[in-house]
């Protein structure tokens, strides 16, 4: 392949990862927020309906379900926007910014952590960004799936130039092809290569292999 066909494919690969990424984004927003907004108008119309017959208590607890759910969307929404620019990777550090969301998922788990990510500093911010946001949907899945005593990451150059993002657990497998998919969809979005292995008796080891261009900007 010249070197002209090979960057046309890198870049048809990657305007195909960034349209997934975005389905991916618009999936999350109406199942979760948009159902949730009109929800709420629907028990702001309730409650209303319930002040005009004169029905007090019925308008106390349907506007108090609607301020839960309102609570709900809010940090959903809070999630997403995380999710697309997380802030404490720019200013705390990927390695602080890793040990405190680990911290956070596994707390009251009782889940030993370690991290080897003495490396992270290599890398390009934006490949940086995309990492934490594959490392923090692999461990929160890892800390809900089966109640894992330990979980294992690191984050290391490759022969190429490149960097290896590795993720394991010792938790039940992760049987949840959707999951496997979403964060390879993610893996994609990097033209990272994706690997899951799923042991029964051993966990499961996620690898993300991202190419010299990717892991440098």
């Amino acid at each position: 392949m010249s070197p002209d066909s090979a960057e046309r494919a890198l870049l048809a690969e990657r305007i195909i990862a960034e349209q997934e990424e975005r389905r991916r984004l618009a999936e999350l927003l109406h199942d979760g927020p948009v159902q949730q907004l009109s929800a709420i108008a629907q028990m702001a119309d309730a409650a209303l309906a319930a002040i005009g017959d004169d029905d007090g208590e019925r308008a106390e607890e349907v506007l108090a379900r609607g301020l839960e759910l309102a609570r709900t969307a809010l940090r959903d929404l809070r999630a997403l926007c995380d999710d697309l620019e997380p802030r404490t990777v720019r200013e705390l550090g990927f390695a602080t910014a890793v040990e405190t969301l680990a911290r956070r998922l596994s707390a009251g788990r009782e889940i030993e952590l370690a991290l080897d990510l003495e490396h992270a500093d290599e890398l390009g911010d934006n490949a940086l960004i995309a990492l934490y946001q594959i490392l923090r949907e692999a461990i929160d899945q890892a800390s809900r799936r089966g109640s894992p005593t330990r979980i294992e990451v690191s984050l290391r150059p490759t022969a190429n130039k490149g960097a290896q993002l590795v993720v394991s657990d010792d938790g039940l497998p992760e049987r949840r092809q959707g999951v496997l998919d979403a964060l390879a969809e993610r893996a994609a979005t990097l033209n990272a290569r994706f690997d899951a292995q799923v042991d029964e008796s051993r966990g499961t080891t996620i690898r993300i292999e991202l190419p010299p261009s990717a892991a440098r900007r």
